[in-house]
């Protein structure tokens, strides 16, 4: 008798608190909305209405001369825009010009100089504190200086050639079509190889020391170690920083704005510029077409990012 007495009382006790854990365990919608909501509105302000905006504005004419009036005209800024457009395809052409230039050389000096920076040379604190100073300068004022750098009367490039003797190698390097794409690609690689190299440091120095102590016991040179050890350890890291680089390339426009504005004769024009030309500097107080340009290249960006990602999250899958 007392037992039972004694389970339906505890049955009793439990029944009661089972109210209470149900509300510790209620969903805080007022603390959520309160963090979260903020945050929220900002970006559905100033990112999804934006957004909506544009593809809505890209299949219309929008006229600023007549008060923002639009009219309806379905995809036809799309068909001109891939057929008869040359400047864009001139744009599109540079943008991608860049984005490989980045992958190919950009990321892989980047690693090269981690690697320096890993082996604790002297003077390896300084070296990263100046190879990083440049991604801390806006890239206003990056433009303003090597637009003064590639000077041709007094610039530090053609000064150090004539001073060498290489007269025949001095010319205009932001005016000249053949050397004004290329002059801007070095100046991006300047900015960003030390936020790479950066980046690729934190990714050697989680790697365990006991793996590179082991290799070097079995006989690995330098070269078998990084080939064969650290660069597949971090695969993932580089593969990251590519993509990241790829996107950034793609949506270049302050470097260009600043220094050339897309100039001489479309040479340095990225889909960016072209767009920013398109809509306020041609006067053609048309908002509907340079709003097809954006969502074509925001369509191009988006499946070059996402076929990227898969494709180099398989090839990893398959290897590990």
């Amino acid at each position: 008798m007392s037992d039972t007495t004694g389970r339906s009382g505890i049955d009793t006790q439990a029944h009661r608190r089972a109210p209470r854990r149900k509300k510790l365990f209620r969903i805080p919608w007022g603390s959520i909305v309160t963090f979260i909501g903020p945050s929220l509105f900002l970006y559905f302000l100033l990112i999804i209405i934006p957004v909506g905006m544009t593809f809505y504005n890209s299949v219309h004419i929008l006229r600023m001369d007549l008060g923002m009036r639009r009219e309806w005209v379905g995809l036809e800024h799309y068909a001109k825009l891939l057929t008869d457009d040359l400047i864009f395809r001139m744009a599109v052409k540079n943008s991608f010009i860049w984005a490989i230039f980045a992958s190919v050389v950009d990321i892989p000096f980047a690693l090269f100089l981690a690697l320096i920076l890993y082996s604790k040379l002297p003077l390896t604190r300084l070296f990263r504190i100046s190879w990083f100073t440049p991604m801390l300068v806006s890239w206003v004022v990056v433009g303003f200086i090597f637009r003064w750098v590639y000077n041709y009367d007094w610039g530090v490039v053609n000064t150090v050639l004539r001073g060498v003797g290489l007269d025949a190698w001095v010319r205009n390097w932001l005016g000249d079509p053949q050397t004004a794409l290329l002059s801007l690609m070095v100046i991006t690689m300047w900015k960003f190889v030390g936020f790479n190299m950066v980046i690729f440091l934190a990714a050697l120095s989680s790697i365990p020391d006991e793996l590179v102590d082991a290799a070097r016991i079995d006989g690995c040179n330098r070269a078998q170690l990084v080939f064969r050890i650290v660069i597949p350890l971090i695969r993932s890291t580089a593969v990251n920083l590519l993509i990241l680089a790829f996107i950034g390339k793609m949506k270049q426009f302050a470097l260009v704005w600043v220094s050339t504005r897309g100039g001489p004769m479309h040479h340095t024009e990225t889909v960016a510029t072209y767009v920013q030309n398109r809509a306020f500097n041609w006067r053609t107080l048309d908002l509907g077409y340079p709003s097809a340009i954006a969502v074509v290249w925001f369509i191009v960006i988006l499946a070059f990012t996402v076929l990227f990602t898969r494709t180099l999250q398989r090839r990893e899958v398959l290897e590990f």
